[in-house]
């Protein structure tokens, strides 16, 4: 089984994903959070900085493209193919509302014939192989009978399927029936993204689809930056190797930013979830989150890895 890190915007930079890579070895591949691309034809610095080859040194990073316009997607494969990215990753999966109001993301998903066409015209000349990430469709999973039908015409080299539809957001259970179908009915490789929070829904999920090669992990690989590791071998997670993963990306920000605030409150989006692997630490998390000074974040880290227990699994609560 291939293991793959989501791409979780304001979480899973160039910086996270570098130290991630170093302290908890094991994923196969590392999504990034997905670049718009602009008729402009120009990558803002901040998204530039992300995809820069020497920032993803060693890290098997793949960068992923926002667009409903297939010279806007090409054009981008170009300039990716150049820096020496071998793959680029279509987000048809994003739910959010600034998103698909302008028809990106899985918005894209309630216009099947222009998605056939930008597919068409994307896949006959891309200079690099394509993978897509996906959702079933906008407002109800019976869309991904027609939207299956037309991936299966493509050469996708990975299709990644979350199945919910994107009036769903990430509310309720993933609709397992639906990727089961896709499993039967995809002509194309497959990657299941929805829901992993644990090792154990890793292990069930092997065993519900024994020829399943690929999962992609998010919001779970967060809360237990140690997820990937254990499914390949790795020892259980102690608080130091976990605070020495915190310290190298919290000073890793510091020097990035130069700036202690602007870190701590990057810090702050990863706490949302990784506050989950320590057990009771709701008041920890509140402080966390009241923190306005450096100095007062760094005490309350200090804090919860001084006091509080390591659960074996993070517990969902975000």
């Amino acid at each position: 089984m291939r293991f793959y890190s989501a791409p979780m915007e304001g979480v899973t930079g160039w910086l996270y994903r570098g130290v991630h890579h170093r302290c908890f070895p094991g994923a196969d591949k590392y999504f990034m959070p997905f670049l718009s691309v602009s008729q402009d034809h120009v990558f803002p610095r901040r998204e530039l900085q992300d995809i820069l080859p020497a920032h993803n040194e060693g890290v098997p990073a793949v960068p992923q493209l926002l667009t409903r316009r297939a010279e806007d997607f090409l054009w981008a494969a170009g300039e990716l193919a150049a820096m020496g990215y071998r793959e680029v990753n279509l987000n048809l999966g994003c739910p959010s509302g600034t998103v698909t109001a302008k028809g990106k993301g899985s918005g894209f998903l309630a216009f099947p014939e222009e998605l056939d066409r930008f597919l068409e015209e994307i896949f006959s000349r891309a200079p690099v192989a394509v993978s897509v990430k996906t959702r079933l469709g906008v407002r109800e999973p019976e869309e991904f009978l027609r939207i299956l039908e037309i991936y299966n015409r493509y050469p996708i080299l990975e299709l990644t399927v979350h199945p919910r539809v994107q009036k769903d957001f990430y509310r309720g259970a993933a609709r397992w029936e639906w990727f089961e179908l896709a499993l039967g009915a995809s002509k194309n490789p497959l990657c299941y993204n929805g829901d992993l929070l644990t090792a154990a829904d890793c292990r069930a999920l092997e065993s519900r689809a024994p020829g399943l090669e690929a999962v992609m992990l998010g919001r779970g690989l967060v809360a237990s930056p140690d997820l990937i590791a254990r499914q390949k071998g790795g020892p259980a997670l102690d608080k130091e190797s976990l605070r020495t993963f915190h310290d190298q990306l919290y000073h890793g920000y510091c020097a990035a930013f130069g700036s202690e605030r602007n870190a701590m409150l990057r810090m702050k989006e990863v706490w949302f979830y990784l506050i989950h692997r320590f057990r009771g630490g709701e008041r920890h998390a509140r402080q966390l989150r009241k923190a306005a000074d450096p100095r007062v974040y760094e005490a309350q880290v200090a804090s919860i890895f001084r006091d509080l227990e390591l659960r074996e699994e993070a517990e969902q609560g975000w």
